[in-house]
């Protein structure tokens, strides 16, 4: 059972799995890993625990991070600038239609990765070359959703607080136009969108989080009893969990008992009854014509 901390590479990105490789590493350490993508600086989120061994092999840890290597992160800042300014400039040249989001380098900068968004499916291979003459390293373009486009630029929601996707949330989850049926909202697209253009993220989880005394009515899709209304719980069979009298049985003399099965009758009070006479009210006899 091999040791692994947990590296998360971005702010609310995901984490991934890295062996400790026998290096003293605690939560909140800056390392520096290999990643898919190659050599990457990373934080350490999740401390030191153990995994029972799998067939994925993981990824070691390479060492802790010195001063040379944050030298390195801020100089290639540089290099990200000048490879988006460049290929911002090819775009629009060759009439691309794509929206370029960010630029990211490696930190030995083997490769370079451009992230954009698109409606439709994009034949950059010529945009490919160019980049690829221009910095004489590898480049990748990777299509991204305008949802993780919204993460990644941030923005201000109408609540006037930072974005979610950008400050905590680490996933996408489906959000659909009943969640805000269901929280009486007004059914407004422009009002309900975020700044991607989708159904705002906060719909889903205040949904989850609705109060568990309406849950049952939520999933029967019925009104909830309003404050002051009573509810009648009726047991259709006399057989009363619990219950191990059995059976009462009738003396000579006595009045019948009553069924079980039928709720003993309840007196109305003044509020009640002044309900039913607004809605069934008392019809007036019409008089005859005297002539």
């Amino acid at each position: 059972m091999p040791d692994v901390v947990g590296v998360r590479f971005k702010p609310c990105g995901k984490i991934y799995d890295f062996e400790v490789n026998g290096i003293d590493v605690n939560k909140g350490d800056l390392v520096v890993v290999e990643s898919e993508l190659g050599l990457n600086i990373g934080s350490v989120v999740v401390g030191r625990h153990a995994v029972e061994d799998n067939e994925k092999r993981l990824k070691k840890i390479m060492r802790k991070t010195n001063e040379e290597d944050l030298l390195q992160k801020e100089a290639n800042k540089t290099l990200e600038g000048e490879a988006r300014d460049n290929c911002l400039e090819r775009i629009m040249a060759r009439g691309l239609p794509m929206k370029l989001i960010s630029t990211e380098a490696t930190l030995d900068k083997k490769r370079i990765i451009f992230y954009f968004t698109a409606e439709k499916r994009i034949d950059f291979r010529e945009l490919v070359k160019d980049l690829a003459s221009k910095f004489k390293t590898r480049i990748e373009m990777r299509q991204i959703g305008v949802r993780d486009g919204a993460r990644i630029i941030g923005n201000l929601g109408i609540c006037g607080l930072e974005v979610c996707c950008k400050k905590f949330l680490t996933s996408f989850e489906p959000i659909s136009i009943k969640m805000a049926k269901k929280q009486e909202l007004v059914l407004n697209t422009g009002k309900l969108s975020g700044s991607c253009g989708r159904l705002m993220c906060c719909l889903g989880y205040e949904y989850s989080n609705s109060i568990p005394e309406d849950a049952a009515y939520i999933e029967a899709e019925m009104p909830a009893p309003e404050e002051g209304e009573s509810v009648e719980l009726v047991v259709a069979s006399s057989d009363v969990p619990g219950d191990t009298t059995g059976t009462p049985q009738q003396s000579a003399g006595s009045e019948p008992s009553r069924d079980s099965s039928q709720p003993s009758p309840q007196p109305e009070n003044k509020e009640q009854t002044e309900k039913r006479r607004r809605w069934h009210p008392k019809k007036r006899r019409k008089k005859p014509f005297k002539t």
